[in-house]
């Protein structure tokens, strides 16, 4: 099943099932005007919302046609945002261009942070800065949306609580984390907010590239219309999603809603690119002592996007521009 919510309807929008081939949509404000009451009810809601997106897929003509700039995030605004960072060659890479190595705990302790959730960017709206020199960096990631999870929850118990799959863009501004960081309190203005892809689906829809754990596909990235990176998702995650969902869970319930990100997807494979600018530019620093890559400037274009076996999009594409706010 596949899900996304309108921009109409208040903040968090209005509920629609979308066909497999995202090119339709229904309304089910019969059955929950929006995403997160769906999830609120999840368990009771979920069949009737299936069966709507069965009826949409086999049933022609029916729904209307999709506009996906009318779309917001699937979950317009969230309880919570929660990033990780599972792929630790990128982990590795950024820590060795700054001369640091990999923590004694890097294999058995995920990073994490808790971000901004107070409106998720839309699939086809702008990354807005007001300067270039805050180095704009885009990290192409999974997420996930839970259900209700309760506190302690350990990694096998947690797959049952993973309800639906997203792309993110976790958007970076570079130039404003260290001075965030040295004062050892975590991100503010360095995380600006992440956007999402169009629809979020049920892990059912990625077939054999779920395994309950991880997504086994690549995850592509183009910058200005030049591919950038397509490393495998499924390949170097050493805290898969259940690992990670438990991880934020060890001292507090979850609620439902709860929006998980993997960090930016990598490879060792540098020959894979990659899904964020800083990553190869450490990897500049390493090999050639002298960065090349600049980072994102005012009208840039980026597009993020996962393609089945069978050469079609999964989640639809981030397709994004960065502007100067309020351009």
């Amino acid at each position: 099943m596949k899900l996304a919510s309108l921009k109409v309807g208040g903040r968090d929008g209005t509920l629609v099932v979308v066909s497999r081939d995202l090119t339709r949509a229904a309304a089910v404000a019969e059955i929950a005007p929006s995403l997160q009451a769906a999830l609120d009810r999840w368990a009771e809601i979920a069949p009737n919302l299936e069966a709507m997106y069965q009826n949409l897929n086999h049933k022609a003509p029916s729904g209307f046609p999709l506009d996906l700039s009318a779309l917001a995030a699937p979950l317009p605004r969230a309880y919570q945002w929660l990033d990780g960072s599972a792929y630790l060659s990128h982990v590795e890479r950024v820590r060795q261009a700054r001369g640091a190595g990999m923590p004694a705990n890097a294999f058995t302790d995920p990073l994490m942070y808790q971000g901004n959730a107070a409106g998720f960017i839309g699939p086809r709206d702008p990354i807005e800065v007001a300067e270039e020199t805050w180095g704009v960096d885009f990290e192409a990631e999974i997420a996930l949306i839970t259900g209700d999870v309760p506190r302690g929850v350990s990694p096998a118990e947690a797959r049952a609580h993973i309800v639906l799959l997203m792309l993110v863009n976790d958007i970076s501004l570079r130039y404003l984390i260290p001075a965030e960081l040295a004062k050892g309190f975590g991100f503010l203005h360095g995380k600006p907010g992440p956007a999402f892809s169009p629809v979020a689906v049920t892990p059912d829809e990625l077939g054999e590239a779920w395994d309950g754990a991880k997504v086994h596909l690549p995850l592509q990235t183009l910058w200005n219309e030049r591919p950038f990176g397509q490393p495998h998702a499924g390949a170097g995650m050493q805290f898969d999603f259940p690992a990670l969902i438990s991880h934020a869970a060890k001292t507090r319930p979850l609620p439902a809603g709860t929006v998980l990100g993997s960090g930016t997807v990598s490879n060792a494979d540098p020959a894979l690119g990659f899904s964020c600018i800083v990553e190869q530019r450490a990897l500049e620093t390493v090999n050639r002592g002298r960065i090349e890559t600049p980072f994102m400037r005012h009208g840039d274009r980026l597009r993020i996007e996962m393609l089945d076996r069978d050469g079609r999009s999964i989640f639809g594409a981030i397709a994004q521009e960065v502007r100067v706010c309020g351009s």
